[in-house]
């Protein structure tokens, strides 16, 4: 089949436009500051690189896969296959071999983009990058989709996600809309969360360079090392990432004097009551919640606390319950590959997340995934309200909480603490029948690449350390 034209100047409009004149801000700062007429001239580069393996030889529609840690080869790749008309799927670096070829035998790209070599260890927010770009045997993409990701898999193997340029656009101008709370042009944003999901790669990446917001990614991922990065600038300055980057923050050193701080905004899983105001205690700004998937991007915000667990749709985007699930109106199927009307029908993405809608104010809450109630003899068990029980329990790091004939419970403890413990302080907080009969402790929980939680129960089996585990 002949691909769709892929329109390709929205790159440079919407995108890469802005001012090149000398002293102008920087777009983006990794170990270095990164001007737009810099970031347009090595797009350029990289565009031209592309072109010689045989990406746009024949017009708009060429596939191209993405393997790269955030770098600037990231950013300049990515901009440079949509400049040729070329869908780009995203790749996360840290996937092995055996599950890069897997996702490339689905994928099928015409040309892969990953790293000839680079320099950098795990608690790097960047890389240094040298690139190489090899032909693959696929074909070019058979619908007009710009980009590629795959699901994050916290729940079950992950689905192809697709979504068109102007889908893209869509989403920025949705940012652009919330309004308060969103970095403006001159900002500054720390962005923490990958830039190869949903997140990090709209609402940081993406939404920066189309509002002149800087994007800046801290030469390592610690609590020190994200707070020197708050501090490299005066202007006004929000840290994006995910539930996982708040504990981090909340449980480090007392932090410096940041004046320039405005606030975090976070994605992902909710954050847990005792961890949220820890955070907004020890450093007296907002932290705002946003609601999201790979398939639509932004849903919902409440940037500053102020209807907490409750989030407003974003502008433009319609949210309805059904049968105590909440429903997006995207459309057309975000997926590739997949027809199912139980996940998009009639211009309604099912989310299969649990959540009720107020009628009056039109505000969502979500209460955990829909396949989280579950029934105990026939008693309703909401396996969320045991997984944050849980997790706030004193002697526990984190935990998972699933359910196979009976709940169970995954956990990391904290130093000094035993499952009996635990065990005994969550019998003073959870009804007999809401507890896991099976509590079995682990060293380190899975995650997804986005910091997720992984909730498939083979992978939590495999990481369960026998000599913890306990039966209630």
């Amino acid at each position: 089949m002949t691909a769709p034209a892929l329109d390709p100047g929205w790159v440079d409009d919407v995108l890469l436009a802005g001012p090149s004149r000398p002293g102008a801000a920087p777009a983006l700062v990794l170990d270095a500051p990164v001007t737009r007429a810099a970031l347009r001239e090595l797009v350029e580069q990289r565009q031209a690189v592309l072109a010689a393996a045989g990406i746009g030889a024949h017009g708009p529609g060429d596939s191209v896969a993405i393997c790269l840690a955030p770098s600037l080869a990231f950013v300049a790749n990515l901009l440079a296959c949509w400049r040729l008309g070329a869908r780009a799927a995203l790749l996360d670096h840290r996937l092995t071999p055996f599950e890069v070829d897997a996702a490339l035998q689905r994928l099928a790209p015409q040309a892969v983009v990953s790293a000839k070599h680079a320099t950098g260890g795990p608690l790097r927010g960047f890389q240094d990058v040298q690139e190489r770009v090899a032909t693959y045997p696929g074909r070019r993409a058979d619908t007009p989709h710009a980009l590629v990701q795959l699901s994050s898999g916290s729940t079950g193997p992950s689905k192809v996600i697709a979504r068109t340029a102007a889908n893209l656009v869509e989403e920025l101008e949705r940012y652009v809309a919330i309004g308060p709370g969103v970095p403006q042009p001159g900002e500054r944003i720390v962005c923490l969360a990958s830039m190869v999901h949903v997140l990090g790669l709209v609402g940081g990446l993406l939404y920066g360079l189309h509002a002149g917001a800087q994007v800046i990614v801290p030469a390592r991922m610690t609590a020190d090392g994200i707070l020197a990065a708050v501090a490299a600038g005066p202007e006004p300055t929000t840290i994006l990432g995910v539930p996982f980057h708040i504990e981090l923050l909340a449980s480090g050193p007392t932090p410096p004097r940041l004046p320039q701080l405005a606030g975090m905004t976070t994605g992902g899983e909710l954050v847990r009551a005792a961890v949220y105001e820890t955070f907004t205690d020890r450093f007296g700004v907002r932290l705002g919640n946003m609601y999201g998937m790979t398939e639509v991007g932004v849903i919902a915000t409440d940037l500053f606390g102020e209807h907490r667990p409750a989030l407003t749709p974003a502008p433009g985007l319609r949210v309805r319950e059904e049968g105590g699930e909440l429903l997006v109106s995207l459309a057309q199927s975000p997926y590739l590959g997949l027809s199912d009307p139980t996940r998009w029908a009639g211009g309604w993405l099912h989310t299969r997340d649990a959540g009720t809608v107020d009628p009056g104010t039109g505000r969502l809450r979500i209460h955990g995934r829909n396949d989280s109630q579950v029934s105990v003899g026939g008693l309703k068990v909401d396996l969320t309200e045991v997984e944050h029980t849980l997790a706030a329990l004193p002697g526990v790091a984190a935990a998972v909480v699933t359910f196979d004939k009976a709940v169970e419970a995954y956990v990391m403890l904290r130093e000094d603490a035993t499952a009996e413990q635990v065990q005994a302080e969550l019998a003073r907080r959870l009804a007999a029948f809401k507890r896991p009969r099976v509590l079995r402790v682990v060293e380190q929980l899975p995650r997804t690449a986005t910091g997720k939680l992984v909730r498939d129960r083979a992978l939590l089996v495999a990481a369960s350390v026998k000599e913890g585990n306990t039966e209630a």
